[in-house]
Parts: C-alpha cells; structure tokens; sequence
C-alpha cells in the first residue's frame, strides 16, 4: 500500500528503498511547533504556504495556554494563519488527528505529514500519514511536496473475532509486544483486517505503529470505512495478492486477552490479570482517559459503563479530556459526561491534556498513573520517578473505582463486561448512519476471559527475552 501511495502522488512508479518526490495533500502543524514552524517559513525559506488550504494549524497539545511564553507562541500561530490563510483550530477544538478525520482532511491514498509522531494516525483511512520536524513540515507547507525513502512494508493479519472486553487498544499493543519497540523502524504497517473495527478502532491502531518505529500505519479499508463517511476508495489503493513483505505477523483476535503496558517502554506489554495480582497493593494515584489513542465517544462509552453508579476510589484522581468538541458534545447529548462527572470525573477541554507532560494532571514524583494514552516513557507525563501503565477505557474506568489495577469484571461482577445503555446509544447511531450493518460492537457482549500466564516485570524492570 505504501508503495502505491508513493507512486501515485508522485512522478513515477516507486518501490522500497527508493527515493521518492511526492505532493502532499495536507499539512498539519501543532502548537508545540508552530513557533518553529512559522520561523522556518518567514526567516530560513522567506515563503509563504503555496496551497494555504492544504495546511492546518492546530491549538491541542497546551491547549488553553499554561504560561506566558506558551501563550505568546499561540498568538502568533493565530496571527499567521490570519495572514496567510491557513486553517486554524483553535483551543477547544481537539487533538489534531481527531480534529483532521472528523473534517475530511485525511482521506484514503492522500499523504498527510503532520508536526506530531502519532500522524502515522492517519492511515485508518488508508492515507499515508507520517510525522515531521519543524523544517520538513515547513518545507513541504512552501513547497507543496516533501521527498522520502519508500519504506518496506510488513504484513499484519488478524483472524478471528475479538473476546467480550477486549478492544482494539489491546490489539494494539499486543501487536507492539510482537513487532517491538525497534521491530518495524522506517517501515510500513500493514494491517489486514477484513471489515472488523470501526474507524475509531483503527485509528488505535494505525496510532500505536510509530511506537514499534513505523514510518506509516495503514489499515486496508474494510467495514465501515467502505460505507459510512463517503470516502472515495480507489481501487489501486489495496495490495496486491503478491505483495512483498519483509515482515509478516498473525495475530489472532480470539486469543487475547486485555492488555497493558507497564513502565517504562510501550512493547512491555503483559496480560491484565496478571499485572492485577502483581499490583494488588500498589494504589493508583491517577488515572487519565483521553488523548488521540482513545479519547473517542466509543471509549467514553465504556468508560462510563463501568463507572455508571460508581464512585472513583479515594485518593485516585480520574481526568477524562474527550478527543475533540465533536465528542464532548455527543457525550453531553447523550449523557455520558454527566455519568462520569458523579462518578467524580475531572473533565477537560478537548485536546491533549497531560499526555505530554506539560500541564492538566502532570505526575509528581513516585506516583502511579494508568492511562489509555500511548506513551509510558520516564518522565512522559512529569516527574521522571512516576510510572505510567498503558491500557483500555474499560480497564482504566474499573481501575479508577478500585484504586488499583482492574478488570472491569471486578466492578461489574464476575464474568460481566461493559455492555450498557451508552454502548446501545452508539450502536443505534453508527447503525442510522449506515444501516448496512458493517460496525460492530466495540465492547459487546458478556463472558469471562480466562487468564493467561505471563512472566512478569511490573515494577517497571525491562522482561527479558522469555516474556516475548
């Protein structure tokens, strides 16, 4: 696929290992790099965007503005797509990735280069989506083309049907614990999923590939992605049967059980139930819901599921920053923001919260927080000596009631998963808007997922070569 893509926004036909000089369809730059951004622009290449209407500024990662400084470069961001003519969404909007797939701006075989690493989002549509420093995005802003390596591709294939309470999160990062944090540097993903996940699922996972080193993510378009947002998918967008691969994995979906990253490297990934019985007396300090991985109203969904009627344990603080003000208003319209408010949710404005580290919930030394974002670095959300586990909506939202490390099962009783009111109320909606009935439950159905045995370094150690 990625081959394809590169051949055709591009001169010729391209394949791996070749150098490749292709037009870009969109431009996204971020606040955090926008100064920059603007910098390189005006003073190193004295231009001005050459198609304004195929760059994006977004207002997300500090969004509102936490210091002076902060504030100051967001004015001019402001300022200089008022000059120029550049999109601009502003504090309040969302998180890029959410923001562009919910505009249009993302569509199946356009490249999409984006100022954040987590661009490689975009390839849920089947767009070619990478991230870029602040000089190659601004290059290709003036230019209207950047020039890259054509990446090899490997082939990932999931079989079978998902088990009650696993999602595509933990999909994810079992594919990271398969790959590894190094497994496929400068390469492309390429997932073949038939017509399982929604496009919010596949987002999930086009976002963790840049986490095993990806160049690019592409989902093969399938299911929803055929009927519900009136993509035109052309037909040289999909491989070919005699694809090469330098890599090919199977993953079979109904063998997993959820999962969870534990500090401090997102490919250190183990079986909940385990890292449950490991952790059982370490509290939990925060637990933060959100950010580009899964801040959609289907994680919502779930979260609140399982909070429903509940409350958050003492001394555990739950941020909940839904992805976009698309989302905060479909979980207002249908309650579930109310739901979660008293659960004793924190909620936020829609953008990405302290998934950076930068402000709304950063960590203080020695403090624990599970989060459903998708880095657990040293230091990624504050404090170097704070650990960060990674996991799913649903198990961060039964961790939040427990004060510890949960399976939804353990709030909702033995053998029970997130399968509520919320989830109907957004089955019925995907299903109007296309009743063919491609979309699939996200977290329907009950029974219980048996556990399996894994050797364990929760305390955040690196496992050895016996735990892949």
């Amino acid at each position: 696929m990625a081959e394809k893509i590169l051949s055709r926004r591009g001169t010729h036909t391209v394949y791996a290992g070749d150098l490749a000089v292709v037009e870009v369809d969109q431009v996204m730059v971020v606040d955090s790099i926008a100064q920059s951004f603007i910098q390189r622009m005006q003073q190193d290449l004295g231009a001005t965007p050459k198609y304004p209407e195929r760059v994006s500024i977004v207002i997300d990662h500090v969004a509102p503005a936490s210091t002076v400084s902060v504030a100051q470069a967001q004015k001019e961001a402001r300022e200089y797509a008022a000059q120029t003519g550049v999109r601009l969404f502003d504090v309040g909007r969302g998180i890029c990735h959410q923001v562009l797939m919910e505009e249009g701006l993302a569509r199946p075989g356009w490249i999409v280069l984006g100022s954040d690493s987590h661009s490689t989002t975009y390839g849920a549509v089947a767009a070619f989506g990478s991230g870029m420093g602040a000089t190659d995005i601004a290059l290709a802003a003036a230019s209207g083309k950047t020039w890259l390596k054509v990446p090899d591709s490997v082939k990932v294939t999931f079989s079978g049907d998902l088990r009650p309470g696993v999602t595509a999160k933990d999909v994810a990062l079992e594919m990271i614990r398969r790959l590894g944090a190094d497994g496929a540097t400068y390469q492309s993903i390429e997932m073949h999923a038939g017509d399982r996940f929604t496009r919010g699922e596949r987002m999930t996972l086009a976002n963790l590939c840049v986490e095993a080193g990806a160049k690019a993510g592409l989902v093969v378009p399938g299911g929803e992605i055929l009927t519900a947002y009136g993509y035109d998918i052309p037909d040289w967008v999909y491989p070919d049967g005699g694809a090469t691969y330098v890599q090919r994995i199977d993953i079979d979906l109904g063998a997993l059980n959820p999962r969870m990253s534990a500090p401090s490297e997102v490919d250190n990934v183990f079986d909940v139930a385990q890292l449950r019985e490991e952790l059982r007396d370490q509290p939990v300090d925060q637990v933060f819901i959100g950010t580009c991985t899964n801040g959609r109203i289907e994680d919502l969904h779930a979260a609140a599921e399982v909070l429903r009627g509940r409350r958050v344990a003492p001394g555990t603080r739950l941020l909940v920053i839904p992805a976009s003000s698309q989302v905060m208003e479909d979980a207002m319209a249908d309650g579930t923001l109310l739901t979660l408010q008293r659960a004793g949710a924190v909620l936020g404005t829609p953008g990405c919260g302290p998934c950076m580290g930068r402000h709304q919930g950063v960590l203080a030394p020695g403090e624990v927080c599970v989060s459903t974002s998708n880095r657990n670095f040293i230091g990624r959300m504050g404090d170097k000596d704070a650990r960060i586990y990674l996991a799913s909506p649903a198990v961060a939202a039964a961790t939040a009631v427990m004060g510890r490390v949960a399976l939804p099962e353990d709030v909702l009783g033995q053998g029970r998963w997130p399968d509520g009111p919320y989830l109907e109320i957004w089955r019925q909606r995907e299903h109007r808007r296309h009743p063919a009935g491609q979309v699939r439950a996200v977290h329907g159905g009950r029974g219980r997922v048996p556990d399996v045995r894994v050797p364990l370094h929760p305390s955040g150690v690196r496992r050895g070569s016996a735990a892949r």
